[in-house]
């Protein structure tokens, strides 16, 4: 067990003074500063949502009544095609990747930037592009796409799904996934490559892991989809064939291509979604993590199974071996229960902090149970052949994403602080909480008892003796609810950032690496580093007082694979009656604040991979490290680890 001693700390260098940089929109527009990138995702993506989101609602309008007459049938086809492809693919994996990941992964490692900055920027324009031609399809003549999101043949081709619209639809998810491709590179790259001195991938926070293996998971996934595209597209417009029957193709090889993509892109979405809850959960416990060897071999377990399981989508087809993927549906439940275990096993015996980022992840936690649950009914073939294509489906769907828009606006609430430098308003945060969970269960559970009394899924009307009226009209009050939640988030925002209340460097007591910069963090991310000693190095520095006064221990990874807990339940103590809260003073926004020139220069000199201890890396340039021997607090007589004070 290490043990953290007070000394007296070494001052950064003064880091070298460069020009100002360009502002406003050109800053916007040709930046590749790796946090500018990652806000521009998150304004897109969030931009995204409410679109999806105003087309649910027009569905949900529609189906207030059995002859509707809000929309269309084909109105009423596009809206649910392009809902489902912007929720996913423009809103939830973007949202995941592009900001969280972009943002906040170089932070979690003490990197300057992502390896590949430019890169970084093209991905991002690359999203935005795709995002805008397929919204561009509501302009063309015939409308957009409207052979529902998973685009089966032989519904998508020429033939039955003519006009632009749907060659749209192709040409942007193409241009998304060379996105999320080029994305994937950049992560896996800046974790292998720029972690700092000590940050052996076993002190990986838990979302950094989780974001790797998401990375990982698009590698594999999205080549399988733009490949079956392409040949979507081949097949509309130069006659190959390959779907369609009357040329000797295969229309169900389609849902083969596409759930391959399909299931592994359900963990692309979640995974960091999870990393979110594990980082947010033993914050606000005041605790270590539970079971962190568990929650990254379980992450890695989920993975693999994934791309096993693509044919639980396809059981009704009568072309798949059902026993073989119902075992394997319901085996990728074993490790998504080790992470429940292990959220719960954070909290328990810890002082909770009902915050707004808490009460979303507990809200997570409880919605996730629901959808999950219900996922595993669906594994059994006699339960998928009674209800497949019915609401109980769309139910099940639609409360794990649920889940998942919880745990990412609990994690907007977490670090906008780190982003911003100011604090969101807890009351309207918490209001906004109870508005969305139980707007989430008013909307999702009546679709379940729907979807077992047999409503078809992709149905405008339905006949009013069928006794769906009701809790059909129950669901789309529950969407308004979920609206107005949303619409709370907004006005949260806009306050915050309008009335601004000063949030400090580590509002939280955070434990990564993250809160050890200032708060929003300079162009170039730190100006110096803790020693890295376990998963939680900035609290570790932070509460070194109290570890030498013996009070306390680190959480550290021990032989046996589990974090240290430390003596009860002073083992996570909160930094209100701890030790105060050390950390950089605050640097400014502009580029004299930062190590580098500019963030494309700054890849020049880059982190070594870290050594097995981190101690005895060089960090005066010999091996590649770009801060100063000076930026780095001054080690113990024991070279364990550092004070808790950062410069002044």
């Amino acid at each position: 067990m290490t043990l953290l001693v007070e000394q007296p700390t070494v001052p950064a260098s003064t880091p070298p003074v460069h020009e100002q940089g360009p502002s406003g929109l050109v800053r916007w527009l040709t930046s590749t500063d790796h946090k500018v990138i990652g806000t521009s995702y998150m304004v897109t993506s969030l931009v995204m949502f409410v679109i999806g989101g105003i087309m649910a609602l027009l569905m949900r309008t529609q189906l207030l009544s059995p002859s509707g007459g809000v929309l269309s049938l084909h109105q009423y086809n596009e809206m649910f095609t392009m809902h489902g492809s912007i929720m996913l693919l423009l809103f939830a994996g973007p949202f995941a990747s592009g900001f969280l990941g972009n943002y906040f992964v170089p932070l979690q490692i003490g990197a300057p930037d992502m390896a590949f900055p430019r890169l970084n920027a093209l991905s991002y324009w690359l999203y935005l592009g795709g995002s805008m031609v397929m919204l561009s399809g509501f302009l063309v003549a015939g409308g957009a796409a409207d052979f529902g999101w998973v685009a089966y043949a032989p519904l998508s081709n020429a033939t039955n799904s003519p006009g632009a619209g749907p060659d749209l639809w192709i040409v942007a998810l193409i241009l998304t996934g060379f996105s999320t491709v080029f994305t994937a590179v950049n992560i896996i790259t800046t974790v292998f490559y720029l972690r700092a001195p000590g940050m052996t991938m076993f002190r990986l926070p838990i979302f950094t892991w989780n974001m790797v293996v998401t990375a990982l998971l698009s590698l594999i996934a999205f080549p399988v989809l733009t490949a079956a595209l392409v040949m979507l597209y081949c097949d509309r417009h130069f006659g190959t064939h390959i779907f369609e029957v009357k040329g000797g193709g295969v229309p169900v090889l389609w849902q083969h291509l596409f759930w391959f993509f399909g299931h592994p892109e359900v963990y692309i979405l979640a995974l960091p979604f999870f990393g979110v809850v594990t980082e947010i959960i033993p914050v606000f416990s005041k605790k270590p993590l539970f079971g962190y060897i568990g929650m990254v071999f379980a992450t890695i377990a989920i993975a693999a199974l994934s791309t096993g399981v693509w044919a639980h989508h396809m059981f009704t087809t009568g072309v798949v071996l059902l026993p073989f993927f119902s075992f394997m549906s319901y085996l990728i439940a074993v490790p998504t229960g080790i992470k429940f275990f292990n959220w719960i096993g954070s909290m328990w015996g810890g002082s909770i902090s009902f915050k707004t980022p808490m009460l979303y992840c507990i809200g997570f936690l409880v919605t996730f149970l629901i959808g999950g649950l219900s996922g595993v009914l669906l594994a059994s073939p006699p339960v998928d052949f009674a209800v497949h294509d019915t609401y109980f489906v769309i139910a099940h769907f639609h409360m794990v994403i649920m889940a998942l828009v919880m745990a990412g606006i609990g994690g907007i609430y977490y670090w906008y602080p780190k982003m911003t430098g100011r604090l969101m308003r807890e009351s309207i945060g918490k209001v906004s909480f109870f508005i969305f969970l139980v707007g989430a269960w008013t909307t999702f559970i009546p679709q379940f008892v729907l979807g077992l009394r047999g409503m078809p899924r992709r149905e405008a009307i339905y006949s009013p003796t069928m006794g769906w009226t009701f809790l059909n009209r129950l669901s789309t009050i529950g969407a308004y609810l979920i609206a107005v939640s949303v619409l709370l988030l907004v006005i949260n925002l806009w306050i915050s950032w309008r009335y601004p209340i000063p949030s400090g460097h580590n509002p939280w007591d955070g434990h990564t690496l993250e809160w050890w910069t200032s708060s929003p963090p300079p162009p170039h991310n730190f100006t110096s580093l803790p020693r890295i000693r376990s998963q939680r190095p900035t609290w570790d520095a932070n509460h070194a007082d109290l570890v030498a006064a013996g009070i306390i221990t680190t959480g550290v990874l021990g032989p046996s694979g589990i974090v240290g807990h430390g003596n009860g339940k002073h083992a996570g103590i909160n930094g209100a009656t701890g030790s105060a809260n050390r950390q950089p003073s605050s640097a400014s926004g502009g580029g004299s604040s930062g190590l580098f020139t500019d963030s494309t220069s700054s890849m020049k000199s880059q982190f070594s991979p870290s050594s097995g201890e981190g101690g005895d890396t060089d960090l005066t340039g010999q091996k590649g490290g770009p801060f100063p021997e000076s930026s780095i607090d001054a080690p113990f007589d024991d070279g364990s680890s550092q004070s808790g004070r950062a410069p002044e």
